[in-house]
Formats: structure tokens, sequence, C-alpha cells
């Protein structure tokens, strides 16, 4: 199982901090560094000022929204990077929400997962450098009845084949995403849920497809802190679940809430929601339940931590997305060190 880590969104103030981990995480062999985008910073440039700042480390956009860019824009965006980079880019993508989509884009969220195969065949097609023709139900390319004509693209990535992953929670989308994509960004991921959860979905779709799971990467995000004080390494994660389970999406569209559900917790993701959305949020963080958090993070001292990357690595995990907690840059790297000890105690590495 390889190791990853995830610098979450940039611009909160800790923008020199991210760099240094991101330096540290290629100085200790992690395998790919991910970069966030929702309605602040941008993907695809801080991931260009991370891979020109590292050596090693793969950069992936974990996501880049679907609704913010026209499919022919990401593979150029995509081919760009992979080139500048040395063959070190990897494209995750996402349909994000539909506050986000609608709100901010101005794009209708409806049909995500149409929309998401056409656009990734697109993608696809386009980074292949053939000219460039389709016809969808959402995408028409040229236009009919114009000067548009087939295109090809003009720059070279590193790579004939340039990583392509989907963010996927629902059955749906984690069926589609293992017969079209090379991988899943999971969130929320936990080992003993993990086969109902997201694995037996993808597996349906390879299978779809007529492949197996060899070779696809299962690739979950969780927040890791290192200490004794297992309950107080919790409670630093209360907010973060609550805002998830019970404030992402709407009432109707919460799908944290339903992978919550999912897990069990269906009592408590109505309750976290409820409160959430009417504006108390530390009662919507004080009724997540220990449990849900502890199955959800990597918390404790290292050995503790190396059990629970077996588990993962059993239920499916290849590559294990870390996002390092710490309210100091050194309690950040020392996290990240803890990750590269734990794998290595686990005998994963």
């Amino acid at each position: 199982m390889r190791l990853g880590i995830n610098l979450g969104y940039w611009g909160a103030g800790m923008d020199g901090d991210n760099l240094a981990v991101a330096q540290e995480a290629d100085r200790l062999g992690y395998d790919v560094c991910w970069a966030a985008e929702a309605y602040g910073s941008d993907a695809p440039t801080v991931l260009t000022w991370v891979a020109a700042q590292t050596e090693s480390i793969d950069v992936g956009s974990a996501i880049m929204q679907i609704p913010a860019r026209q499919p022919a824009m990401t593979a150029m965006t995509a081919a760009t990077l992979d080139s500048l980079s040395g063959g070190r880019f990897r494209l995750g993508l996402g349909v994000s929400g539909p506050q986000v989509s609608e709100g901010w884009y101005g794009v209708k969220f409806d049909k995500p997962l149409a929309r998401t195969r056409e656009y990734v065949e697109i993608v696809r097609r386009a980074m292949s450098r053939e000219r460039l023709s389709y016809e969808g139900e959402h995408w028409t390319l040229p236009l009919p009845d114009g000067p548009g004509k087939p295109i090809k693209l003009t720059v070279h990535p590193q790579r004939e084949h340039i990583p392509l992953y989907i963010a996927a929670i629902g059955p749906k989308n984690l069926e589609q995403t293992g017969e079209i994509a090379d991988g899943a960004l999971l969130i929320f991921p936990s080992a003993e849920h993990l086969e109902d959860t997201a694995v037996k979905h993808l597996r349906a779709g390879r299978e779809k497809a007529g492949k197996t799971m060899e070779g696809f990467d299962v690739c979950p995000t969780l927040p890791l802190a290192v200490g004794d004080d297992i309950n107080g390494l919790a409670d630093m994660f209360r907010p973060y679940t609550a805002l998830y389970v019970g404030g992402m999406g709407s009432r109707k569209q919460n799908f944290y809430n339903q992978l919550a559900q999912r897990m069990g917790y269906e009592k408590e993701a109505a309750e976290i929601q409820d409160k959430y959305l009417s504006g108390d949020k530390n009662g919507a963080a004080a009724a997540v339940p220990h449990q849900l958090i502890d199955q959800t993070t990597l918390l404790g001292p290292v050995e503790r931590i190396a059990e629970r990357m077996q588990a993962y690595a059993a239920a499916g995990v290849t590559t294990l997305t870390l996002a390092p907690a710490g309210f100091t840059l050194d309690e950040r790297l020392a996290a990240l060190r803890a990750g590269t000890d734990a794998l290595e105690l686990s005998g994963l590495a």
C-alpha cells in the first residue's frame, strides 16, 4: 500500500506550511500530493506551484470540478501539468455539489452520472491527441451548423496515459467510477464498512467493463493525528465531521450524510444535520459519535495507526492519503513522519 498526502484547500493562511508539508512528503517517499478546490483556490495553480518545488512526488487534483471547466480545457490543463511536472500529474474529477455547481458556476446540477461519463470520454479523447469530435446529450463538438471544426491538442503530455480518478460516494457513482476511471477518490472511509459502502460497487463497475480490480487505485483520504489521548484527538475532528455530515449540500442532497447512514449511523446523522442546519454548529459537533470519528480517521500512537493501516489494506485500499493534523507546522511534519513509520511497522511498505 502506498501513501499520499492531501493539502486540502489553499489560501487559509497556511500556504507556506502546506508547501513545506509537500516537500517533506516528497523527501519521505510519499507517492502523491493532492490539492482540492471548491470556491476559493483552484487546484491546477496550487499543483503547479508544488510540482515546481518538489522532485519525485506525483501531484493530483482532488478534485478539479466538472462544472468549472469545459472538458477540452481540463484536457489542456492536464496535458500541460503532466508535461511541466515531468509526468507526475494525476487528474482527479468530481461533480461537486448542487450549491457550488448552480450557485458558483451557474451550471445546472442534473444527471451527474451521464454528465461525468461524457466529460471523461471527451477529456480522454482530447488527451489522446486525436481530432476532437463528440456527440452526446451534454456536449456536442464541434457545434453543428457553425464555423467550428475538429481540432487536435497541440501539447504532448509526458505520458501516453494520464491516470484519471473520480471522487465518488454514492453506489451508482462508485460503480460508474469502477467502469470508466483508473482510480476512486474516497472520503470518510471506514475500513470496517469499505467493502459494502465502496469496494463492491467499484468491483461491479470493473466487471461491467470486463476488468478486475488489478491496477485500479482505491484512494481514500483520512485525517491523521498522533498521540496517546485518543478521545482528545478525536475531538479535534468533531467540527470537520459535523460540517460534512451536517452542513454539506442541502437537507435532501448531502452525500456525506447518506454515507454515514449507510455505515449504520442513521439516527445520529439526522441529529447532526438538524442541529447544523438550525445554526447549532457546536451541538452538531457534540452529536458526532466518537466511533464514527475513530472509524474514519487515523488516531493514536504509531502502533495503533499501523494496525489501522493493515485493516485498510485488507479492505482493498491501494493508496492511503493522509491529511496530517496539527496546530503548528512542526506538529504536521511530525504526523507526516509518523505516517511513514506506521507504514513500515505495518509491513505494508
